[in-house]
């Protein structure tokens, strides 16, 4: 009954607030749709389809919406490329790929759940700069879930700490989120200039990052270490699939295809805009290409067990939320909130460098946490342009909007992709759910300390930031 009320609370209080800031019928009642959707997904998490599907028919029934629109906002490619890397990565597992990559790694640990947890958060920053978060959170949550179900450990917290990573690494090239993409696209910026902005900051939110994750988690840390000393004094092995009833491979020689499927899906990642360029196709066709051909080829191998990986290994309750969840997010900016809200933040501090780079910082984060940071980002850009044209140097702005976009992600559940990816997998393999509240504790304690130290980083390099 308590949750109900504040439900009901919350969602007036946020309309009213709209309706005094002066939003038409319209804009209200597009606020009012998404906060019922965002707060009925937080407060009763296992519902949360339940709540996309009828703020969606709310939103339809209003006119608020129509069919083109809502194909156009649910971004169909990123759900088939999550669709191609879902059926990838269960066949990998099928495999025991990320068991066997497990019985390499350990053995250079040293028997330290700190260098275990540095080596698997390190990992993740790496592999979402080199590639993109949506493909690190899918190999990096299979290998932890493994490695947790080896200790026989509840997987909550170390698969919270490798989605901070992952998000922090994602803002650290232009290829690991997609705002970095808009954003260089939007500001004419190129590889170089993220290497020298963006990827210091990031290494920096990431260190900061692993140690208040430490200090937060520090039981399960030592509940970590106790296990692995366990494992070391029985001299065990890692058990391929005894939790699942699955048949280790009988030879190494039987992984040979597993990893080339995985090589050939990394390199093809990598070289997608090469690919894109050399071919003259639009940008990111080859992003989703590589995905579909992967999986295309996986089930050209499974053959008549292609059906069922298909069935179980893709997550189709989350991949149906993502998308209720875009077009509900792309309705906010279609019907002008987003840009009411945008222009009210820049009209609010005079122009004036300093407070914009503060407000623009906090206030994509803020968006980010409670909706897409795509769109929360793509809102801001026309008004940043209206800037260029009043002769303000927006250059610093770019880079807050890219961090408070990534780092304040991991404030909440749903604050970015990789969350909701993560937590759908930890749902889907082991029947675990995480709470609004067991999630925003930890990422309270990280996510702002960390992205205040890239805003105050920021900010001392603003001379050389306006002289470009």
């Amino acid at each position: 009954m308590k949750k109900a009320a504040l439900y009901v609370a919350l969602v007036l209080a946020i309309s009213l607030i709209a309706a005094m800031s002066g939003l038409n019928g319209s804009q209200v009642l597009s606020v009012a749709v998404f906060v019922s959707f965002i707060v009925g997904t937080l407060l009763y998490w296992p519902f949360r389809l339940a709540f996309a599907l009828t703020g969606i028919a709310v939103l339809l029934a209003s006119g608020l919406l129509d069919i083109a629109h809502l194909i156009e906002f649910a971004s169909l490619d990123v759900i088939l490329f999550l669709i191609g890397m879902m059926i990838i990565i269960g066949y990998l597992e099928n495999n025991h790929f990320f068991e066997a990559a497990l019985e390499k790694i350990l053995p250079f640990i040293g028997g330290s759940a700190k260098k275990l947890m540095v080596s698997l958060m390190a990992l993740s920053f790496i592999s979402a700069a080199l590639v993109d978060e949506v493909t690190s959170i899918l190999f990096m949550a299979a290998i932890t879930l493994r490695l947790c179900r080896h200790y026989k450990l509840d997987p909550i917290p170390y698969i919270i700490m490798v989605v901070f990573a992952t998000n922090i690494g994602s803002g650290a090239t232009v290829v690991g989120n997609p705002i970095g993409v808009l954003i260089a696209l939007r500001a004419g910026l190129a590889f170089p200039d993220f290497l020298r902005w963006a990827t210091p900051i990031a290494v920096v939110a990431w260190a900061l990052t692993v140690v208040l994750s430490f200090v937060f988690f520090r039981k399960p840390m030592a509940r970590l270490q106790e296990a692995i000393d366990r494992s070391r004094q029985a001299g065990e092995e890692m058990a391929a699939g005894a939790e699942d009833g699955e048949e280790r491979p009988a030879k190494s020689g039987n992984l040979l295809l597993p990893s080339l499927i995985f090589l050939g899906t990394i390199v093809g990642l990598l070289s997608h805009k090469n690919i894109e360029q050399w071919l003259n196709l639009e940008h990111n066709v080859m992003l989703v290409g590589t995905a579909l051909l992967g999986a295309g080829i996986v089930l050209f191998i499974e053959r008549n067990r292609a059906r069922e990986l298909v069935e179980k290994r893709v997550d189709w309750w989350t991949l149906a939320f993502f998308m209720l969840l875009f077009a509900s997010a792309g309705t906010l900016r279609y019907v002008g909130v987003t840009e009411h809200i945008a222009k009210g933040m820049i009209n609010f501090t005079g122009g004036e460098i300093v407070p914009l780079m503060w407000i623009v910082t906090w206030g994509i984060g803020l968006l980010s946490a409670f909706m897409d940071n795509v769109l929360a980002v793509a809102s801001f850009i026309p008004i940043v342009g209206d800037m260029v044209d009043a002769g303000i140097n927006v250059f610093p702005l770019w880079w807050a909007m890219l961090f408070g976009g990534t780092i304040l992600g991991n404030l909440t559940v749903i604050g970015s992709t990789a969350n909701i990816i993560a937590v759908g997998l930890l749902e889907r393999r082991e029947g675990k759910g995480i709470s609004f509240m067991e999630w925003f504790w930890p990422g309270l304690v990280t996510a702002v300390p960390s992205l205040l130290a890239a805003l105050l980083l920021l900010l001392a390099q603003l001379p050389l930031l306006l002289a470009n």
